[in-house]
C-alpha cells in the first residue's frame, strides 16, 4: 500500500530521536565504561542502581508519551492552538510527580535496596550513587516533557543539541569525579551520581534557552493564544504577530485524559523495567562475576538498542498523527516500513559485536578475564537485538493509536512468561548464563507477534485520545 510517508520521511524524523533517546542510556553506559574500570563492586552496583534510576525515569519519560500522543493527534487535525495547554498540563503534573519520587529516593532508597541486594559492599555502592543521583529526576522529568513536545510536533532537532551537552558533560564529569582528575574530588562510584546530575542540568539549560529563542512554538499556544477567534490561518498570524495574549493555564481535565492515556503506559515502563531489575536480582545470586558480565552485555545491549528507540518514538508520532489526519489505513504500513528501517540499523551496528566481540565488550570494562567470559553471549545478544528492533517498533506502533490499555495486558503476558521462565532456568534448572539471558530473546517474540495481531485487527480505529 502507498502511504504518504516515505522511508526518507520516517529516517529523517527518527535521528534526532535516536540521539535524544540515548539520553538515559548514554548516562548509564558512560557510568558503566568508568566504574567498570574501578572494580567488580562498582561495576555490579551500577548494573543495579543503574537499572533502578532507569526505572524510576521511565515513569516520566512514559508519561510525557502520552502527551506526545495528544500533541501529534492534534497536529494532524491542525487545532495548534491547543497544544500549549496540553504541554503546560503534563509539565506541571510531572513535576510533581518528580518531587515525589524525589522523597522517595532520598528517604525510601536505603530500605528499597536492603530488600533485595544480599552483597554489602554491593548495597553500600548502589545508595552512595543513589544518594547524589536522586536530585536529577526534577531535569530528567522537565526535559522529556520538552522532548515530548518537539517530537509530537516532529520538529525533533533540538534534541540533538541536547544530547550532545549531555554526553559531553556527562564524560568529563564522570573522569573527574570518579577517578579525582583536575582537582576534583575521589568519590568513586558517588561522583557517577553527581557528575550524572550536573549534567543533566547542564543540558537541561539548552532545552530552556531553545524554547525561548524558537518563534515557531508561538503558534503551538507556549507563550500564549491571541484573545480573538477567526480561522485557523488567522489565529496562527496573530499568534506570532500580536502582543496582547492569554497565557494556557493548567487544565485539570486535560490532565485525567493524560492521566488515562498515560496510566497502562506508565505501568508498562515500569512492568518491563522492573522485570529487568528482577532478572538482574536473580543473576546476582548465581555469583558476582556473572552478574558483572550480564552488567558489560547490559552496556552493550544498551547501546545498540538506541537506534530502534529512536524509531520507536518516532512511530509514536507517526501512528497518532495519521489518525489525526484520518488516514487510519496507513498506520500498519507506516508502522512495517518503521520496522524494517529499525531492523537494518540495528544489525549493521550489531554486526561489530560479532566481528570484533573484544573491541565491543570494552564498553563495559578493560578486566581482560571478564571481556573473554562474555564472548560466548555475544551471539545471543546479536539475537535478542534482531527480534527487539523489530518487536519493540510493532508495540511502539499500537501505543501511538492510543490502545494503550491493551498494550500494557500484552505487556504483562510478557513480563509473567519471562519472569517464570528465569526464575525455573536459574533457581530450579540451574542453567548457564547464556539460557537464562535468553528470556529476552522468548520476550520479544510474544511482544511481535501479539502487536502484529492486534494492529492487523483494526480494534484501535475508534479510540480517542
Amino acid at each position: 500500500m502507498k502511504t504518504s510517508i516515505s522511508y526518507t520521511d520516517i529516517f529523517k524524523l527518527s535521528i534526532p530521536i535516536m540521539i535524544g533517546s540515548a539520553v538515559q542510556n548514554l548516562i548509564t553506559l558512560t557510568d558503566t565504561i568508568f566504574l567498570g574500570r574501578v572494580g567488580e563492586i562498582e561495576l555490579g552496583a551500577i548494573g543495579l542502581v543503574g537499572v533502578f534510576y532507569l526505572m524510576i525515569a521511565s515513569i516520566g519519560y512514559s508519561f510525557s508519551k502520552a502527551g506526545q500522543i495528544m500533541i501529534a493527534r492534534r497536529m494532524g487535525a491542525q487545532e495548534l492552538e491547543k497544544i500549549g495547554t496540553i504541554y503546560y498540563s503534563m509539565l506541571a503534573f510531572a513535576l510533581s510527580l518528580a518531587l515525589l519520587l524525589f522523597l522517595f529516593m532520598q528517604f525510601g532508597g536505603d530500605y528499597f535496596f536492603a530488600l533485595f541486594v544480599n552483597n554489602k559492599d554491593i548495597y553500600t555502592a548502589c545508595i552512595a550513587y543513589l544518594d547524589y543521583r536522586s536530585a536529577g529526576i526534577f531535569f530528567s522529568y522537565a526535559g522529556v516533557i520538552i522532548v515530548a513536545l518537539y517530537t509530537g510536533v516532529a520538529r525533533t532537532q533540538v534534541i540533538i543539541y541536547n544530547a550532545l551537552v549531555l554526553g559531553i558533560a556527562n564524560t568529563i564529569l564522570n573522569y573527574g569525579l570518579i577517578f579525582g582528575k583536575w582537582g576534583l574530588p575521589e568519590m568513586g562510584i558517588a561522583g557517577a551520581g553527581l557528575a550524572s546530575t550536573i549534567a543533566e542540568g547542564l543540558a537541561f539549560l539548552i532545552f530552556i534557552v531553545y524554547i525561548l529563542l524558537d518563534k515557531k512554538n508561538r503558534a503551538y499556544g507556549l507563550f500564549g493564544t491571541p484573545n480573538a477567534t477567526h480561522s485557523q490561518t488567522a489565529v496562527l498570524d496573530e499568534a506570532i504577530n500580536l502582543p496582547k495574549r492569554k497565557f494556557p493555564s493548567i487544565n485539570v481535565d486535560i490532565i485525567k485524559a493524560q492521566l488515562k492515556l498515560s496510566t497502562p503506559i506508565v505501568l508498562q515502563s515500569v512492568v518491563g523495567m522492573g522485570s529487568w531489575f528482577i532478572f538482574f536480582i536473580i543473576i546476582e545470586d548465581m555469583g558476582k562475576t556473572e552478574l558483572a558480565i550480564s552488567n558489560i552485555m547490559r552496556a552493550v545491549y544498551l547501546l545498540f538498542m538506541i537506534p530502534c528507540w529512536g524509531f520507536a518514538s518516532s512511530i509514536n508520532t507517526l501512528a497518532s498523527n495519521l489518525i489525526g489526519k484520518n488516514k487510519m489505513d496507513e498506520v500498519f504500513t507506516v508502522t512495517t516500513k518503521t520496522a524494517i528501517l529499525s531492523f537494518g540499523v540495528t544489525m549493521i551496528c550489531a554486526v561489530s559485536m560479532l566481528i570484533a566481540p573484544e573491541v565491543v565488550l570494552r564498553v563495559g570494562t578493560d578486566n581482560l578475564d571478564l571481556i573473554q567470559q562474555s564472548v560466548r553471549l555475544t551471539g545471543v545478544l546479536t539475537g535478542i537485538l534482531a527480534l527487539f528492533s523489530i518487536g519493540a517498533i510493532y508495540f511502539n506502533g499500537l501505543v501511538g493509536t492510543g490502545a494503550t490499555n491493551q498494550a500494557l495486558f500484552f505487556q504483562v503476558i510478557c513480563v509473567i512468561f519471562y519472569l517464570i521462565y528465569i526464575y525455573v532456568v536459574v533457581h530450579l534448572l540451574g542453567c548457564s548464563l547464556e539460557t537464562a539471558w535468553m528470556a529476552e530473546f522468548y520476550y520479544w517474540i510474544i511482544s511481535l507477534v501479539t502487536s502484529i495481531w492486534y494492529l492487523r485487527s483494526n480494534r484501535w480505529k475508534n479510540i480517542q485520545v
